[in-house]
């Protein structure tokens, strides 16, 4: 039997949503092992100029505890 943890992640991008949510997987996998799935639970972006400048996800990332 698996027992899994989930956290919640705040992260940005100035280039889209995906890579807003693989910056918040790129930042846990530094002090979380075992990552096993990634749910998008928010996002947003602001806007300069008439153009969305900045995505923003709240993410909730699943990993396996030993």
């Amino acid at each position: 039997m698996s027992i899994l943890k989930v956290i919640e992640i705040l992260a940005n991008s100035d280039k889209s949503w995906e890579d807003a949510a693989n910056n918040a997987v790129a930042q846990a996998s530094k002090s979380v092992k075992n990552i096993r799935s990634v749910y998008i639970n928010e996002q947003s972006a602001t806007v300069k100029d008439g153009k969305m400048d900045n995505f923003r996800v709240n993410v909730k990332i699943t990993f396996e505890v030993n």
